[in-house]
């Protein structure tokens, strides 16, 4: 596995939007997961290396840290898709941040605690300010788990609702 040079997705969100407890740069606390277009652009790419205390029952990860990782992974890919639309019609001001609407996860085998995880994230859907990521799981290339995340961009209205300054 290697390093990309790239900044990640998560990398490119503003000071105020990343706080993330799954994504967020600048919350300490956090995953801080990093997510990245693969080589071509089609499918974005994560990797995560569970720790001992993400355990569900021994040998196993935590079905809620598996869910948060497909989340985060799919806001971020949401980011990114739409941040890419926006530079190829030069509308790109700001990357926009995108929250979740809708998670969907389906664990399809228990997942190992032990391996890197890697998540793979497909946009099939962009519509306004809709972005839909299916996202699928692996750990030693084995799927465990695919979920389908409906990502909606945060206005400047909404974020002012929660208090968020940009």
């Amino acid at each position: 596995m290697s390093i990309p040079t790239l900044p990640a997705f998560q990398d490119e969100y503003p000071d105020a939007l990343a706080h993330c407890y799954g994504c967020g740069r600048l919350n300490q606390h956090g995953h801080q997961i990093k997510s990245y277009w693969e080589a071509g652009g089609q499918y974005s790419v994560c990797h995560f290396q569970p720790k001992p205390y993400h355990i569900a029952v021994p040998g196993y990860v935590y079905g809620g840290l598996l869910a948060s990782l497909v989340d985060c992974h799919a806001t971020g890919t949401a980011s990114a898709a739409a941040r890419r639309a926006l530079a190829e019609t030069s509308a790109l001001q700001d990357t926009p941040r995108f929250l979740t609407a809708s998670l969907n996860v389906d664990f399809l085998k228990p997942t190992p605690l032990g391996p890197v995880l890697e998540l793979r994230g497909l946009v099939s859907e962009i519509k306004g300010r809709k972005v839909v990521v299916e996202v699928q799981v692996f750990a030693q290339g084995v799927q465990t788990v695919r979920g389908r995340v409906v990502c909606v961009q945060a206005t400047p209205d909404l974020l002012k609702d929660l208090g968020i300054d940009t």
